[in-house]
């Protein structure tokens, strides 16, 4: 193994020290669950722990959210958000829905979850490579064209790959297309918190669509990230409908569903984070440990955006610095992406998406250096 190589293309969280840690709120919870002799191994029922789902369900969407007062709204536990997004779409399948938008680009494992249920498969417009921003109007130019009941799935905050998310008026603007053709909004939520550091301002785009504008909608969310549980597979399904009288059905269907596929979910994660979630210490706690790694994800974007402008590096950078989360959208073509992997052990995704907690202040200016480089010397090459 090169001593100086860098993986850029890990799809964790890192500290300073590359390592992902156990965020010390969750060690804690489990040192105290370790002496709780009333917690057996006995199966959850399928759609999971109770205590879980209803603080999830508020962590979502909000405290005072209309649609949790009036009962419209549910949470299903699932195996991560993969699964929230597998049995979501299984359900819509089986409902009528055969049509899905994703969007250019977006998670690879959308599209195969998509295929696998037999979704036809749709892109809608997003990153604009010439001007390296969200192109808005041939996101909405796609939706307007998008058949009625088509699926929606739209990125909640740090969108993956791009770290790019549509401004409030931009999420208005979508919210109201979806309206008027009758497009069903499915939220992928895997990095709340990472976007600015708030937990309710990375979820203003999904209280908007299900309080403002009343849709009925999908939420999936994923607490591998914002606590670290990623071999836990702990995750939840939010349905908010236009009425109660949906819920027993969407339950009944979905506890099928999850039947079929895994029978019931796993229960350490569950106990862990619904622990935190009802305890206003733990969670004050959890929140900071959240802030503390969107702070540290913002500042390696800053100190990667600095030497790379003290390098002179031709091109416009200040994407990196305006894009949120985990991920960085570099704009460097595959060929450029190749050198860095083949000649200089710098290990990128093929379409240049970083991962900027993988830059520490140890290894950032061998890596501006290295970008400057290959974007200095390296021309494109269609073939790729």
């Amino acid at each position: 193994a090169n001593p100086s190589k860098v993986n850029l293309g890990i799809g964790v969280y890192q500290d300073e020290n590359g390592r992902t840690l156990t965020l010390p709120v969750v060690r804690s919870v489990e040192q105290q669950m370790a002496q709780d002799l009333t917690l057996t191994k006995n199966y959850l029922k399928g759609t999971g722990l109770d205590a879980f789902c209803t603080a999830c369900l508020k962590l979502v969407l909000g405290e005072q959210s209309p649609a949790i007062v009036e009962n419209r709204a549910c949470s299903i536990q699932s195996l991560s958000g993969t699964g929230a997004i597998r049995i979501g779409l299984d359900f819509l399948y089986r409902n009528g829905f055969r049509t899905a938008y994703v969007s250019s680009p977006t998670w690879g494992n959308h599209d195969s979850i998509l295929q696998t249920i037999g979704f036809e498969i749709r892109k809608y417009r997003y990153w604009s490579k010439d001007k390296l921003t969200l192109d808005i109007d041939g996101f909405i130019a796609d939706l307007e064209a998008a058949p009625e009941k088509s699926v929606i799935l739209l990125h909640a905050c740090a969108h993956n790959p791009t770290g790019c998310d549509p401004s409030r008026e931009q999420w208005i603007r979508i919210s109201d297309t979806c309206k008027s053709r009758q497009l069903f909004p499915f939220f992928d939520m895997a990095y709340q918190g990472f976007s600015s550091g708030d937990l309710d301002q990375d979820a203003w785009a999904i209280r908007y669509f299900g309080h403002e504008a009343k849709h009925e909608l999908f939420v999936a969310q994923s607490f591998a990230k914002n606590f670290s549980l990623y071999n836990e597979r702990i995750g939840h399904l939010v349905g908010v409908f236009e009425s109660r009288d949906i819920i027993p059905k969407f339950r009944t269907q979905m506890a099928t569903i999850i039947r079929r596929n895994y029978s019931n979910p796993p229960a350490h994660g569950a106990y862990i984070v619904a622990t935190i979630l009802n305890n206003p210490t733990l969670y004050g706690e959890w929140k900071n440990n959240v802030r503390a790694m969107h702070e540290r994800i913002h500042s390696m974007r800053q100190l990667f955006y600095n030497k790379l402008k003290q390098l002179g590096t031709p091109g416009t950078w200040e994407h990196i610095i305006q894009q949120t989360g985990m991920f960085a959208y570099t704009g460097l073509n595959p060929r450029q992406c190749q050198v860095l992997i083949q000649q200089h052990h710098i290990y990128i995704m093929s379409d240049g998406r970083i991962n900027v907690c993988a830059i520490t202040q140890r290894n950032a200016d061998e890596v501006a250096q290295k970008f400057y480089e290959v974007i200095t010397t390296v021309a494109d090459d269609p073939k790729l």
